[in-house]
């Protein structure tokens, strides 16, 4: 990119418009901040309803890789980001030839497949737990028998058990991931994967979990939001604290150094999460990244003067990025689909009412129609003047929910 794309400007004769690769919610907040700051946005997404479509100035609804669509998309856009990282990286290398695209390609590769995921962690000097990768008979069965036909798998398996075997590529929201605790459960769980290509990850005692997010421009410019604590269930992200003194301070810095060199080593452009696990003993290790804003993150909306959507268009149009500031302690809070049903199956409406009359309670519904149990259908974010508040808030915002309490 030669020189930024201002909004409000027309870039090949029509409004500066920027493209998105996918029409979840995290698209539809793409296009929210987009469009606040005047530019025109373009979604590709094969569902006629889905949410940042439904949304945006123009939705093009076709397959991710249909030439036609991606021919319309470049017609169309200035620059091309995505909004969630299994887009198929050949259809951001035909994006990238035409138009500039962040994150690129190649990045967006690294982050579809745990294998070289965890290689490019361990090349930038960043700690991951132990693990090996099954793509074959033979190494399953260097693992379930010993030394075998893949030494190098088999030494290390003794020390992998208990484990999580992680299929290598789409696993999201603790899918495509079944534990084991020894050797005689793998054949079976291998099986159970469809023998696809797997990590198998040794489970290491925690402490806690969390998540960096940084932004980076193409002329190597990072930025970075404070460190966010978060809280999972069934795989699935349920909380996030954010505030001053949530993790001690050098576990904090360790993370955010460590989110910085995993962007620069991949010569990242855009915003990205990475996750960390924090072990019993004060150590640090990464468990993934996601080349996109992320559901841990969402809280920067109303906690921070920009926030994580607000940088994505900054690096993506080549804008300046200036450092973000957190002026509120916050929590966020995911409402997943059960939350409409009762106990016996029936639809219910969640108490909105109820809810927003709680204090610095922000109410997002992506919307979505169909509610499903597991389906991230919104999220609440609680601010306030001092941590112990939006504690307090949260907690009154659970039990409204019927949410078990954190």
């Amino acid at each position: 990119m030669n020189k930024p794309i201002l909004p409000g400007t027309l870039v090949n004769g029509q409004p500066a418009t920027l493209g998105v690769m996918g029409g979840g919610q995290l698209g539809r907040m793409f296009v929210h901040a987009a469009q606040r700051m005047g530019y025109f946005t373009v979604v590709l997404d094969p569902d006629p309803a889905s949410p940042a479509g439904l949304v945006s100035h123009h939705h093009i609804q076709t397959p991710y890789l249909d030439e036609q669509g991606l021919a319309q998309l470049m017609q169309r856009s200035a620059a091309i980001t995505t909004e969630f990282e299994n887009v198929p990286a050949p259809a951001l290398v035909t994006l990238g030839a035409h138009r500039p695209v962040a994150p690129g390609a190649d990045a967006v590769a690294v982050a579809q497949d745990r294998a070289a995921e965890k290689a490019h962690f361990r090349a930038c000097g960043v700690p991951v737990a132990p693990y090996v990768v099954i793509e074959t008979p033979e190494q399953l069965a260097a693992l379930i028998e010993g030394p075998g036909a893949v030494p190098e798998v088999s030494r290390v398996g003794a020390d992998l058990f208990p484990g999580i075997l992680k299929t290598a590529r789409l696993g999201y929201d603790g899918k495509g991931q079944i534990r084991i605790q020894n050797r005689a459960d793998l054949a079976a769980a291998w099986d159970g994967l469809k023998n696809v290509p797997c990590v198998l990850e040794k489970m290491l005692p925690l402490a806690a979990e969390c998540s960096v997010i940084v932004a980076r421009g193409a002329d190597g410019a990072v930025v970075h939001f404070p460190v966010q604590r978060n809280v999972h269930r069934d795989g699935i992200l349920a909380l996030t604290e954010v505030f001053e003194g949530n993790l001690p301070l050098p576990i904090a810095k360790r993370s955010i150094d460590a989110a910085i060199s995993i962007a620069n080593g991949l010569d990242y452009v855009g915003v990205l999460c990475v996750e960390f696990f924090v072990l019993a003993d004060g150590s640090l290790v990464v468990n993934e990244m996601a080349p996109r804003p992320h559901n841990s993150g969402h809280y920067t909306m109303e906690a921070c003067d920009q926030s994580q959507f607000d940088l994505q268009v900054r690096t993506l149009a080549g804008l300046p990025l200036t450092p973000p500031r957190q002026h509120s302690p916050a929590i966020l809070l995911n409402l997943l689909g059960e939350l409409w049903f009762d106990a016996a199956g029936g639809a219910v409406t969640p108490p909105w009412a109820e809810l927003l009359a709680l204090p610095g309670t922000h109410l997002h519904l992506y919307g979505k129609l169909d509610a499903r149990r597991g389906r991230k259908m919104g999220h609440l974010t609680m601010t306030g003047a001092d941590i112990a508040a939006v504690r307090a808030t949260a907690a009154r915002a659970a039990a409204l929910l019927g949410i078990a309490p954190f």
